[in-house]
């Protein structure tokens, strides 16, 4: 049974969201203010040890989660990418066989990493026609991705396959933050121009099929989103009444974390950015999310892959307030 029974239970979940703990923050603040070194001379990695230190107040980071969700689309029908929507369940086997990126870079990073695909045998309808999704699917990716979530685990990176799922962000990234499709769309997994052009007239075609939708987070997530987009967002919401922190991955990812920012402004306190990717509007959604990327790396693959390879850098910034030792420890004299 799904977790939620109606989006109205999702929705209710998001309106009393806990907090980082205040007494971990401060600690990790005062513990940052001692160690030896000048201050601030580690940069970002002095608060991003804060920040995860207020969501978990443990000295190392153990228990890291991957989950890759998988979905397919209707609206891949309208050409608008440059692999068929075979790829999808191809590249599920491919994950379970330890084939792909995101394998390497989960045991690279210490992490766990699961695969969960939802119902590839019955894409979303085309959005250009109608709804993606009945409130029914919308309920039940919603749950997947909440139930996915290890309640142990101590950093959590959603990660997604699904070919077309580039159209799917820029449509409800254009939804939620206007601009139209012209500002939103790229080419993806490599569209030539005619593809590209095939895949501006497809957003356009949303949105103005589902105008009446535009106010409502949620309705722009069932009518112009996926099923894999939608079990992030679940994700992300329980990795945040959990208080796990959350490495944001790429334009996918950071469209379903808007679903959450735009139903919670502080919905998305418990994230951080792992990565700026190549997608063309990545860095305007990123903007729109308030997050700055801890990687450039030219990345454009999806998987949770810019995320998984953030994790080592949060693992270290976490290992540096943990295990450096304070001015007072050392015998160092403070300047």
């Amino acid at each position: 049974m799904p977790v939620f029974t109606s989006s109205a239970d999702f929705r209710a979940v998001l309106t009393d969201l806990p907090p980082p703990y205040g007494a971990a923050l401060s600690a990790a603040e005062a513990r940052n203010g001692r160690l030896t070194k000048p201050q601030g001379a580690l940069g970002r990695l002095e608060m991003l040890a804060i920040w995860y230190a207020g969501w978990q107040g443990t000295p190392a980071i153990t228990r890291p989660q991957i989950v890759v969700y998988a979905g397919n689309h209707g609206v891949a029908a309208n050409g608008i990418s440059a692999f068929p929507p075979e790829v999808t369940a191809q590249m599920v086997a491919n994950f379970a066989a330890g084939g792909a990126a995101i394998n390497q870079l989960a045991r690279e990073g210490g992490a766990t990493l699961d695969v969960i695909s939802l119902d590839l045998d019955r894409p979303t309808a085309d959005f250009t026609q109608g709804p993606a999704m009945t409130e029914e699917d919308l309920v039940s990716a919603l749950s997947a991705g909440w139930e996915s979530v290890d309640p142990q685990a101590d950093v959590f990176i959603a990660g997604e396959m699904g070919i077309g799922n580039t159209t799917v962000a820029a449509a409800i990234a254009a939804a939620l933050l206007g601009g139209g499709a012209e500002a939103w769309i790229g080419r993806g997994t490599g569209l030539d121009d005619a593809g590209l052009a095939r895949k501006r007239a497809a957003v356009e075609a949303g949105l103005r099929r589902h105008a009446a939708t535009l106010g409502d987070p949620l309705e722009v997530l069932r009518c112009l989103g996926g099923r894999e987009v939608a079990a992030m967002t679940g994700a992300i919401a329980r990795a945040r009444v959990e208080r796990i922190p959350v490495i944001l991955d790429g334009f996918i990812c950071c469209a379903a974390a808007l679903v959450l920012q735009r139903l919670n402004e502080g919905g998305l306190d418990h994230a951080v950015a792992g990565h700026l990717s190549e997608e063309t509007a990545h860095r305007r959604l990123l903007t729109a999310l308030g997050k700055e990327p801890i990687l450039s790396l030219g990345l454009r693959l999806g998987e949770g892959s810019g995320a998984a390879l953030a994790l080592p850098v949060l693992k270290a910034a976490v290992a540096c307030l943990s295990g450096m030792a304070t001015f007072g420890e050392a015998g160092v004299t403070e300047g």
